[in-house]
């Protein structure tokens, strides 16, 4: 056997998924998270010399897959992907993106992407700070969201969600936001559609 060295020059990425109970919404057949999830499982299977790794979010956020370029193991690890994966309700982009930020290689001249999947309807100023910081540290932010900016009732298994005084909660999505913290990094937003989630 021999020994060689080969420079790759693929991509570092990561996926950041918004696993709030919104996700499960079935307003995307079978819902918001599984479409995500198939989606996620597809680009894995096109990568060559990527890395990746996953990070799962609600109202905290979790390392699900650090980066790597075991791409079996990366579909392994995002069919696993569920709302169980974090305790606390809630949509914490800010978190998220930091725990994104801190998960990459210190030493890796690769081009790094962080691609975040949500249908937030989050106003968090932390997220925007934290795109300035990915934007000085070349790192560019892609958006992909789910949902629609009118909203729709979440029901999950046929029940529709509701809040304390009864009424139906609805998930809508803060589409300005999204768009302002990808243009922040010099990155693009995109609106998933029943036919794409937008990872393409």
């Amino acid at each position: 056997s021999k020994l060689r060295e080969e420079k790759s020059e693929g991509v570092e990425m990561m996926i950041v998924v918004d696993v709030s109970n919104s996700m499960l919404a079935e307003d995307f057949e079978p819902s918001r998270l599984e479409r995500t999830k198939y989606a996620i499982d597809k680009l894995f299977d096109g990568l060559n010399q990527e890395r990746v790794g996953v990070i799962v979010f609600a109202g905290e956020a979790k390392v699900q897959l650090p980066i790597t370029s075991d791409y079996r193991m990366a579909q392994a690890f995002a069919k696993r992907i569920s709302p169980n994966l974090v305790s606390e309700q809630g949509t914490s982009i800010g978190k998220a993106l930091s725990m994104a930020m801190m998960s990459f290689a210190g030493d890796s001249d690769r081009s790094r992407a962080v691609i975040l999947i949500t249908d937030g309807e989050t106003h968090d100023s932390n997220a925007l700070a934290v795109a300035k910081q990915a934007a000085e540290m070349g790192v560019k932010i892609f958006t992909i969201g789910i949902g629609t900016p009118e909203g729709a009732p979440i029901s999950i298994n046929g029940d529709f969600i509701r809040d304390a005084k009864g009424e139906m909660v609805v998930s809508k999505l803060n589409e300005s936001m999204l768009e302002e913290i990808a243009s922040t990094t010099d990155a693009a937003y995109v609106r998933a559609s029943k036919q794409s989630i937008g990872l393409e």
